[in-house]
């Protein structure tokens, strides 16, 4: 009797679904796809269930119950596994800046460090201070103010004075590049595995490959941060 009961609902829910799939707009199918699947399940559970198939049963419930959003919990799938954490940030530092690099959006921002216009944010300076500044700071930070122009203002150069106000330097060298810079370049924690520190690195060369409109230098330095990050990994 249960067993025939089980029946007559289960062909009452599949007449419904198949009367609900015939009216149903398109963006609605896969929604109640996943329902009737659900349900399916769940019924299907019930039945092993009935018979003394536990066994059987128990995860077949859970997955009809996974099905209509019942389970209280989550587990973390492929997809959320490889996904990229969001909010994260990139640092680099030089002398008289400090810049941050948002993965999200690509957005490159900063703010000044040293000099007469410490503590204010390169996004609250005019383009003409910005290109003032470039004959008064070292290399290293010119190379990120011209990174920053860049984003900002692709034609800042046609308005520049040649030699260092133009951005015509040579690449700088600040020396050996630490873990800690490195991590920071890349946005990452210290210890992060070499798979968390390659994928940072093809995301952020996504952004500021030269041959995307991005920086030389801040492309330079994120390949330099994988390197040494990578090298612990060896």
């Amino acid at each position: 009797m249960p067993t025939l009961l089980i029946g007559l609902v289960a062909l009452l829910i599949l007449l419904w679904a198949v009367n609900k799939f015939v009216k149903a707009d398109p963006k609605g199918l896969a929604y109640g796809a996943r329902l009737a699947a659900g349900v399916v399940a769940l019924l299907g559970a019930a039945f092993l269930f009935l018979r003394g198939q536990v066994a059987y049963a128990l995860p077949l419930g859970v997955t009809g119950l996974g099905l209509l959003g019942w389970i209280p919990w989550k587990t973390a799938g492929l997809g959320q596994r490889t996904q990229k954490s969001p909010g994260q940030r990139s640092h680099v530092r030089s002398a008289f800046l400090d810049m941050e690099l948002d993965h999200d959006t690509g957005a490159l921002s900063g703010h000044v460090i040293a000099g007469p216009h410490q503590g204010a944010t390169l996004d609250s300076m005019a383009v003409a201070t910005l290109v003032a500044m470039l004959a008064d700071i070292d290399e290293e930070s010119r190379a990120l103010l011209a990174a920053y122009l860049d984003r900002r203002d692709a034609r800042w150069r046609e308005h520049a004075d040649g030699g260092a106000a133009a951005g015509e330097m040579r690449s700088p060298h600040s020396g050996k590049m630490t873990d800690e810079e490195a991590y920071q370049i890349l946005g990452l924690q210290p210890g992060a595995s070499a798979q968390e520190i390659t994928r940072s690195h093809r995301l952020l060369m996504k952004k500021l490959h030269p041959d995307q409109g991005g920086s030389t230098y801040l492309a330079a330095r994120v390949n330099e941060a994988k390197d040494v990050l990578l090298r612990r990994h060896r």
